[in-house]
């Protein structure tokens, strides 16, 4: 039997960091198996759906690089479905209706449909399963208390559950479930705090399936972020970081695309900074070697300047500040790969002119 899988968020707004854990591991499950994945929306309850909610799903999926191999169901358009699999299970005597109209199961009582004819998350999840097809059920623990439950409907609608298989959850560095009050809790949040797609995509292929609960490892998160940077090519690293393709010797030490941006800024519109008559000697003599260097440093060729300047003992503090207006930033060699050597000259005069 071909495998079918299926991804089934609620559109509630952009994933948590936990869902998208478990749509990475069912693409991945698929992919393995020469499978089939699915994008179902949970849209059942209105209380739950947020304006937008489904938009920001799929914008979080296609920036992790999830596509889906057929159209997306939306269980809010299959409500005919549901109806008739509650008839099944009344015809069968394992449901009935209560005097408010709801369909019940018997021995327990849980709700099918609503008095209103809809249908719950339960009774949709399952009937969904079971008509297209899903052989695997893959999600996190927290559903785990929903599988007796489901086991029952779908016996009571003339079916079987498909195998489910449930992965740990994502932690907070407390040990309590990931949430807003942690940050980095959500797609857009790491997204908005510069991670690029492919180091959390990585991050969450490396968690794969975990057997139990794992806690979100930042420090890891932050080094996949390094490497991403430092793997994409110069146009795509300049798109990236919303900079100029020259600026691109600067932006591969940065941890993330936000402090590439930073990077970026302090490199292209420097603040002016006024140094005491001290740094002249140091920015003197850079001037003279930066004269007769080409107009485009290379790294190796912005080292030996460096290496020159502190072999007369040259102040390089000065030397950032007169080049980018800040104490800090990325490393000396890639500012001076990155400043063209006109410019260069220009910002080591404006330093001392004051």
């Amino acid at each position: 039997m071909a495998v079918r899988v299926r991804f089934a968020p609620s559109p509630t707004g952009s994933l948590h960091l936990g869902n998208a854990l478990t749509a990475v591991a069912n693409r991945r499950f698929a992919d393995e198996r020469a499978g089939v994945l699915v994008l179902r929306i949970d849209d059942t309850d209105p209380k739950r759906t947020v304006e937008g909610g489904e938009e920001a799903i799929l914008q979080d999926l296609e920036w992790l690089g999830i596509g889906f191999d057929e159209d997306s169901v939306r269980q809010s358009e299959r409500g005919e479905l549901y109806a008739m699999a509650a008839e099944r299970a009344i015809a069968s005597q394992a449901a009935e209706r209560d005097p408010e109209d709801a369909v019940r199961l018997r021995g327990g009582g849980a709700t099918l449909l609503r008095a209103d004819g809809s249908a719950t998350y339960q009774l949709a999840s399952v009937v969904d399963d079971l008509t297209l097809g899903i052989t695997h059920v893959i999600r996190g623990s927290d559903h785990r208390p929903n599988l007796e439950l489901q086991q029952r409907m779908a016996r009571a609608i003339g079916g079987e559950l498909p195998e489910v298989i449930h992965h740990g959850l994502v932690l907070g560095t407390d040990g309590k479930k990931l949430s807003k009050r942690h940050g980095h809790a959500s797609i857009a949040d790491l997204r908005d705090e510069g991670f690029p797609p492919e180091a959390v995509r990585a991050y969450l292929d490396e968690l794969g399936l975990p057997d139990h609960d794992v806690h979100l490892d930042l420090a890891r998160l932050r080094r996949l972020a390094t490497d991403a940077i430092a793997a994409m090519g110069d146009e795509e690293l300049a798109a990236a970081a919303q900079a100029p393709l020259e600026a691109v010797p600067v932006l591969r030490g940065a941890r993330s695309l936000v402090e590439a941006r930073e990077y970026a800024k302090i490199v292209v519109e420097p603040d002016r900074v006024d140094l005491p008559s001290e740094a002249q000697v140091t920015l003197e003599r850079f001037a003279e070697l930066r004269t007769v260097a080409p107009e485009h440093l290379s790294p190796d060729e912005a080292r030996a300047v460096l290496r020159e300047l502190k072999a007369v003992g040259g102040d390089l503090r000065s030397l950032r500040l007169a080049l980018t207006g800040a104490a800090k930033g990325p490393e000396l060699w890639a500012v001076l790969a990155a400043v063209p050597r006109d410019e260069a000259l220009a910002r080591a005069r404006r330093a001392v002119s004051a």
